[in-house]
C-alpha cells in the first residue's frame, strides 16, 4: 500500500492554494512536506521518498511505482525550465485510491500529523503484524542459504569464440568448480546446466525461481569483434548487474547476451528493453537492486589482486535478459575476454578456473555475512 507519501500529498491536495495550479514543482514539494528528493539524470528518473514509502518517476512516461506495482499517471511528469513538474490531480489521486484501505489502518499519530486532513473514524486499532518467519521472508531479506550457478549458453549455444575455445565450456568448467566451494561453505548449490545442453534464457530465472534462490550468479566470458591489435589490448572482468544501461557499450554487451534468445526463436524474446519495459521492471525489481550491488562490491574486493584485472571501473548494468525474470539479487559475471589471446589461454587452465571459483565462492560467503550482519541490526 501506498503510505507515507500518499498521507503527504493528501495534505497538500486538501490545503487549497497549494493544488490551485494543475501542476506542482516536485523538488520544492518535496522540501515542503519533509520528503527527499532525488534526480537521476542517466535515466531520467526521480524519487520521491519518506521514512515509509518511496514513489518512483520517470520523465515521459505517465507511470509511478510504489511497492513493486506500476500505477497509471494521467499526465507525464515533465521538465521545464530546468524543473520537474507532476499533475495535481496525479499526485491527489494516488492517495484517493489509497484512501478506502488506508483509513482502516492508519495509526492515531499519522492522522493527526496533518492539520489539513480532517478526522477519520476507524476500527478498534490493530496491532501491528508480527514479522515474517524466515521461511517466509524474500531473497534479498532472508539469510543467504541457496545459490543459483548459471552457466551461460550450452548446447548449440556456443556462446563467444576465442582462437581456441568456446564461451561454453569455459563458463561451465568455472561453474562446476564454483558449486564444489559453495557446497564446501555449506550452501545449497543449484546449477541451470551441469552439462554442455541448451537451456533457454527465460528458463534459467524461471528455474532459479522455482529453486527458492537468495543469490543469481550467470556466468559468461566477455569477447568483442575488432582487429587481432585490438583484441590484444581490450581485457578485463566485469560484473553487472540488471539496470537500465548508462553506455553504449553496456548495451553492446547486453545485446549480444540476449541475441540467443532471438536467434533461436525463443518466446517474448528481444535484444533491448524499451524505457517503459524499463521502468516497470525496476519497479518490480528494487527489493533486490540493494543486494545486487552489495554483491557486486564483494566481487570486487575478491578479485582485486586476481590475474585478470577489471575492465575500467568492473561494474556495469544492461538488461540482460537471463537476469530479467530472476526474483532474486542477481549478476551477470564476464570472468575476462575470450577474444583476448592472453585471457582466453589463462582462462582454458584448470589453475585459472579453480582461481576464479573460490575468488567468486569468497564474494558469496562475504556477502552472506554482510546480509546476516544487517539482520542482527533489524533484530531478526
Amino acid at each position: 500500500m501506498l503510505k507515507g507519501l500518499r498521507n503527504i500529498f493528501v495534505c497538500a491536495a486538501l490545503a487549497g492554494s497549494a493544488w490551485a495550479s494543475p501542476t506542482i514543482d516536485a523538488e520544492d514539494f518535496a522540501k515542503q512536506h519533509n520528503a527527499s528528493f532525488h534526480w537521476f539524470p542517466v535515466q531520467k528518473t526521480f524519487l520521491l521518498a519518506s521514512p515509509n514509502d518511496t514513489l518512483k518517476f520517470a520523465i515521459g512516461l505517465p507511470y509511478v511505482s510504489s511497492h513493486g506495482k506500476s500505477i497509471e499517471l494521467k499526465r507525464a511528469p515533465q521538465i521545464i525550465d530546468g524543473h520537474i513538474f507532476l499533475d495535481s490531480a496525479d499526485v491527489a489521486g494516488l492517495y484517493k485510491a489509497e484512501s478506502s484501505s488506508s483509513a482502516k489502518t492508519a495509526s492515531s499519530s499519522s492522522i493527526a500529523s496533518s492539520a489539513a486532513v480532517a478526522p477519520v473514524k476507524t476500527a478498534a486499532a490493530v496491532p501491528a503484524a508480527k514479522p515474517a518467519t524466515p521461511k517466509n521472508e524474500t531473497a534479498g531479506t532472508r539469510e543467504v542459504k541457496t545459490i543459483v550457478i548459471d552457466p551461460g549458453h550450452g548446447g548449440k549455444d556456443t556462446g563467444a569464440q576465442g582462437k581456441n575455445s568456446n564461451e561454453k565450456d569455459i563458463v561451465l568448467a568455472v561453474g562446476k568448480l564454483l558449486k564444489k566451494e559453495l557446497e564446501k561453505e555449506g550452501f545449497k548449490v543449484k546449477m541451470t546446466r551441469d552439462k554442455d545442453v541448451f537451456i533457454e534464457l527465460g528458463e534459467r530465472a524461471n528455474l532459479a525461481n522455482q529453486w527458492d534462490g537468495d543469490l543469481f550468479i550467470s556466468l559468461h566470458c566477455n569477447a568483442i569483434d575488432a582487429s587481432a591489435e585490438r583484441k590484444k589490448q581490450i581485457k578485463g572482468f566485469h560484473v553487472y548487474v540488471l539496470r537500465a544501461p548508462e553506455s553504449e557499450e553496456d548495451k553492446a554487451i547486453a545485446r549480444r547476451e540476449n541475441k540467443v534468445a532471438t536467434l533461436y526463436g525463443e518466446k517474448n524474446a528481444k535484444e533491448e528493453l524499451s524505457p517503459l519495459e524499463w521502468f516497470k521492471l525496476e519497479a518490480r525489481l528494487e527489493k533486490y537492486k540493494q543486494n545486487s550491488y552489495m554483491f557486486t562490491e564483494e566481487m570486487l574486493k575478491a578479485f582485486d589482486d586476481g590475474k585478470i584485472k577489471r575492465q575500467g571501473g568492473g561494474v556495469g548494468g544492461a538488461g540482460f535478459m537471463v537476469l530479467v525474470g530472476a526474483l532474486m539479487p542477481a549478476v551477470l559475471f564476464e570472468i575476462g575476454f575470450i577474444s583476448n589471446p592472453e585471457e582466453e589461454a589463462y582462462m582454458m587452465t584448470t589453475k585459472a578456473q579453480e582461481d576464479i571459483a573460490t575468488r567468486v565462492a569468497k564474494a558469496v560467503s562475504t556477502y552472506k555475512a554482510a546480509v546476516h550482519n544487517y539482520r542482527e541490526t533489524l533484530g531478526r
